[in-house]
């Protein structure tokens, strides 16, 4: 049978928590400010992989408005106990400079399409929460601890603290049960209950360390007793690519593991493949799997000898390959949104777009980055190669009106093709770009502007091959055609995201977008949607 190649969650896809139900697995992960809220996959082999839900999807439940890039939903914890899901995740409002606001909230569901509970209040002492159902039937809240005062880092070490469902709150003491290895920045917590060689259970801590960049590890610890004291792993860590930088999977850490029904452990961790020698992730940050096993010693070891996460890994199931590489036409007529696609922040989804005729209709509002409410729905960029296209009908009336097509990673890193107007009504093509070099948030624009006339749709369209980028334009009844140079594509990355190492999050989107900054929501209507994958030898690590 062949190997399975990593990833196994291609695009963004971070912070992977995974649970087995019989023969059923599930897969939360991170979406920051990407609404609904929290990704979670199902597969029955763990090769195949279909989105089902994300559970967090009305205003109750979670609304972002105002949460600043890379903030939102972290690391959501998906576990199942008592016949019902449970989701922990963290709504960060604020993670730069020393303090971080993070709430953490529980929710849960009897099935794993909800519905879901509204939410549960827990704490806001750190971030990256989970909970722990231990075999007496008491359940523990793990979460890592957040110090504004601490010099030169503010990770505190990792909480622990009971949960009481039936009072529906955090009960008795809080202990710091762990503060990791040298690594630093301990962080991802995840608790489990097994049996050792001798039959007495160990209480085991998988943690995160490192950061989010190139010297991310999954940390692993034990103890006889829930509240410690935790031994570290004889390695320290059981995955990470921290001193292996021509590894193909790069920045891994903050892992899950599961056991499949014939007794087969598996870690799933995010990584990611970076490209050109900038080391740039456009796909973001993705989630892999490796082969772990049990050795004599209690410990968990992968499989294939060394802590270094492997591109190749056996799984008991094949990949459609066919599916992976599947062109998808998103039509509008069905009176909802296929799963693929997202929006940023706002919950009240009735003031951005609405379904009618047939098509998309964006209501413009703020301007395209902004932190509170624009019209954007897009959806991951998973191949390192692609074509886009849409056909947008829109009639601005002046220059602070605008809606088009965008390859989109944050406010200040985003390209942006759109039909807008001259101050005098004119009609004409812009092309945008917000770039790590500038910053502040002021525009670049690659290209004049191209008058067009003030009637019929106009059709619009980008390939991405690698770090090259070129976007394409079509009147009626014309063939598509470039408009401006060819852009570095590879800026749309955590390593350009506007902050500093571990500090962007998410990764690269292509999508619609209308703006109308004059506040009188003019509509725009797109017809279709492609996504096109494309097979280029230039990409080293495709799946």
């Amino acid at each position: 049978m062949p190997l399975l190649t990593n990833p196994i969650l291609p695009g963004f896809n971070p912070d992977p928590s995974i649970c087995r139900v019989g023969d059923d697995y599930y897969i939360a992960t991170s979406t920051f400010e990407w609404y609904p809220g929290v990704q979670i996959h199902h597969s029955r082999d763990l090769a195949n992989w279909a989105l089902v839900t994300r559970p967090l999807d009305r205003k109750s439940q979670l609304d972002m408005r105002g949460d600043p890039d890379s903030c939102g939903v972290w690391a959501p914890c998906l576990s199942y106990a008592d016949g019902q899901f449970w989701l922990i995740y963290t709504d960060v409002k604020r993670k730069d400079g020393s303090f971080k606001d993070a709430h953490n909230y529980l929710v849960t569901a009897p099935s794993i399409e909800g519905p879901w509970s509204d939410p549960i209040y827990m704490n806001s002492s750190g971030f990256d929460p989970s909970l722990f159902h231990d075999d007496d039937g008491r359940k523990w809240f793990v979460n890592m601890l957040w110090d504004h005062r601490a010099r030169p880092l503010l990770f505190a070490g990792i909480a622990l603290q009971e949960y009481d469902h039936e009072q529906r709150k955090l009960v008795g003491p809080v202990k710091n049960i762990y503060q990791g290895t040298d690594l630093k920045l301990v962080e991802g917590p995840h608790l489990y209950k097994r049996a050792g060689k001798d039959g007495k259970p160990w209480y085991y801590l998988m943690t995160a360390e490192g950061g989010t960049g190139y010297d991310h590890a999954v940390t692993f610890a034990r103890s006889r007793n829930i509240d410690g004291p935790y031994e570290t792993h004889p390695e320290k860590y059981v995955v990470t690519s921290k001193d292996k930088p021509l590894n193909p999977l790069q920045r891994a850490g903050h892992g899950d593991w599961v056991e499949t029904p014939d007794g087969r452990t598996y870690i799933v961790h995010l990584t990611g493949r970076p490209t050109t020698q900038k080391r740039r992730c456009v796909l973001g940050r993705e989630t892999a799997i490796q082969e772990a096993e049990w050795r004599d010693d209690d410990w968990l070891w992968l499989k294939h000898g060394t802590n270094v996460p492997a591109l190749h890994v056996d799984v008991p199931g094949t990949r459609d390959e066919d599916a992976y590489w599947a062109e998808k036409r998103y039509e509008f007529a069905s009176g909802s949104l296929d799963k693929d696609f997202q929006w940023l922040r706002t919950p009240e989804t009735e003031r951005i777009f609405a379904l009618e005729g047939g098509k998309l209709r964006l209501f413009g509002r703020e301007s395209i980055g902004s932190w509170f409410e624009q019209a954007l729905v897009a959806r991951r960029q998973t191949h390192f190669s692609y074509d886009a296209e849409t056909e947008v009908d829109f009639y601005p009336g002046d220059e602070r009106q605008m809606a088009g097509l965008t390859a989109y990673y944050s406010r200040y890193n985003f390209f942006y093709l759109a039909v807008t107007a001259h101050s005098d009504g004119q009609r004409e093509l812009l092309l945008m770009s917000s770039e790590m070099s500038f910053p502040d948030g002021k525009l670049r624009f690659p290209a004049e502007p191209v008058p067009i006339p003030n009637n019929h749709p106009v059709r619009l369209a980008l390939t991405i091959r690698g770090n090259r980028l070129q976007f394409f334009y079509a009147l009626e009844g014309e063939h598509l055609k470039p408009i401006g140079p060819v852009l570095d594509a590879s800026i749309l990355s955590d390593e350009c995201g506007g902050h500093a190492e571990h500090g962007s999050f998410t990764g690269a989107f292509v999508g619609m977008a209308a703006s109308d900054l004059n506040g009188t929501a003019k509509p725009a209507d797109f017809s279709y949607f492609l996504y096109r994958p494309v097979r280029d030898p230039s990409d080293r690590y495709e799946v």
